[in-house]
């Protein structure tokens, strides 16, 4: 049956409800690596959780490692966190240094994980064992935020406050490269298809791309004010990215959109539905769509631009997510939407079955 909903700005919006279940449904099956052409997967509309155990912990992004085991950051905490798919072995691993606010972590090409400290003006790598390894970032005050593992083998990652975009090698060797908008607030970023970077410049409303050898090309987008944030490459190989609202790092935007650019250039926006809180982050989903969070929403977006809105609990705060290729070509994706919820202190996931198989 038709969802219901109504059209804003061209885009097709609907409503779901979305039930909220205490505990995973071992019934509901198990984690598993999806096929590079497995398509037509459907949501149970059940959110799944598994409660932290420090309170506070502020858990931010999420990701999942080849072995299927799910890393993420908490923020607050100063910890890196990890557990397997049904939360059994969940270890907390506290960080060198206090404040340091761990921001986005993601897989690299050395089979570690990789992470922003926010606070600390640092990068960080994380083995399988729990060993971090940090490198200070040479511009102070950076404020690094998003990376992305890129085509070349190495970290990319925005620095937010010193309008640059930062590349660090497995051996912990970093380059600095200055944005030809200067004060752009470079704040998300994400590997394309093309093998370059994109990324977002929140502070002047542009989208930029910079080759593995620093040549760096921006887009303006359509209003000078649309605050452009998190950035992932979507299912049809274009770049997605949320559009910010309200006065985020005390920056007044009007955003409250997804929008979509391809390799050319051209721009497409889709409005979400009005309401307070502003989209935060986007990654595919394994039904081959966009999801984005939204304080205590989730969204999809389908490549044709159709939106649908769901609750994910009234103490939510939805903030990364990931079904195991956030930030890099989705051709690796579990079967499992997670999600860092850091209003109610946990880390979540939706579980989607496949319409071919009896196997979830």
């Amino acid at each position: 049956m038709p969802l219901p909903g109504m059209k804003v700005g061209g885009a097709f919006i609907a409503t779901a409800a979305m039930v909220v279940c205490c505990a995973p449904n071992p019934a509901a099956g198990q984690q598993r690596w999806l096929g590079e052409h497995e398509t037509g997967l459907t949501t149970d509309d059940q959110v799944h959780f598994f409660p932290l155990p420090h309170e506070r912990s502020g858990p931010t992004t999420v990701t999942v490692a080849a072995d299927g085991r799910v890393w993420f950051t908490e923020a607050s905490g100063n910890r890196i966190g990890s557990m397997n798919p049904d939360g059994s072995g969940l270890t907390e691993f506290p960080l060198p240094h206090p404040d340091s606010a761990p921001r986005i972590i993601a897989r690299g090409a050395d089979g570690n994980l990789w992470f922003s400290e926010h606070a600390g003006n640092r990068m960080a790598r994380i083995t399988q064992n729990g060993d971090i390894t940090e490198w200070d970032i040479t511009t102070p005050n950076s404020q690094p935020r998003a990376i992305s593992l890129g085509a070349d083998g190495n970290i990319w990652f925005g620095m937010f406050a010193a309008g640059k975009v930062g590349r660090i090698t497995p051996k912990g060797i970093i380059t600095e490269f200055s944005l030809p908008t200067p004060d752009s607030g470079p704040r998300a970023l994400a590997t394309g298809a093309d093998g370059n970077i994109w990324f977002s410049e929140y502070k002047v409303s542009k989208i930029g791309r910079i080759t593995p050898r620093g040549a760096i090309m921006e887009f303006p987008l359509p209003r000078p004010n649309s605050g452009p944030g998190d950035i992932t490459m979507g299912p049809d190989g274009a770049l997605w990215f949320v559009e910010l609202s309200g006065g985020i790092d005390g920056v007044r935007t009007d955003g409250n959109r997804v929008g979509r650019i391809s390799y050319d250039g051209k721009i497409s926006e889709y409005p979400l539905p009005a309401a307070a809180a502003s989209p935060i982050n986007i990654a595919v989903g394994p039904d081959r769509n966009l999801w984005y969070t939204r304080g205590a929403t989730l969204g999809r977006v389908t490549p044709a631009g159709v939106v649908t809105e769901f609750s994910a609990g009234a103490e939510a705060r939805a903030v990364g997510l990931s079904a195991g290729s956030d930030r890099e070509p989705p051709t690796r994706l579990v079967n499992r939407l997670w999600f860092a919820d850091g209003g109610a202190n946990r880390i979540s996931y939706l579980q989607f079955t496949s319409p071919t198989s009896d196997q979830p």
